[in-house]
């Protein structure tokens, strides 16, 4: 079992900047990868970002060049630098931990949930 506590959250004015973390617990050497997902309301979840134990990062195209994803995996704990924050970013923002990255990001585990919220 692995456990994801995030913390960082919290209400930001546009164009202001917050950073998410997430620590992991348990059998967090099964981890393979860990990243961050967002639900805004009235949409699905989605991928915001992921980096593999070995290092490897990805981002999808709604965070490019304004979120950085940083951490290490094998040291149970990964970061969310968002920067140039826009009122669509509003969403809860869950940490993530995948097992097996075989086949692509597809998280075992998740945190409870970070409220982010942008006002314009």
């Amino acid at each position: 079992q692995v456990r994801l506590v995030e913390s960082g959250g919290g209400v930001v004015q546009a164009g202001g900047s917050l950073r998410l973390s997430c620590a992991a617990s348990g059998s967090i050497f099964t981890i393979s990868a860990m990243g961050w997902y967002r639900q805004a309301p009235g949409k699905q979840r989605a991928l915001v970002s992921r980096i593999t134990r070995g290092g490897s990062i990805n981002y999808v195209d709604s965070g490019k060049g304004r979120f950085t994803v940083s951490g290490d995996v094998a040291k149970n704990t990964v970061y969310l630098q968002m920067n140039s924050l826009k009122p669509e970013d509003t969403a809860v923002y869950y940490c993530a931990a995948d097992l097996d990255i075989v086949n692509g990001f597809s998280p075992d585990y998740w945190g409870q949930g970070t409220q982010v919220t942008v006002s314009s």
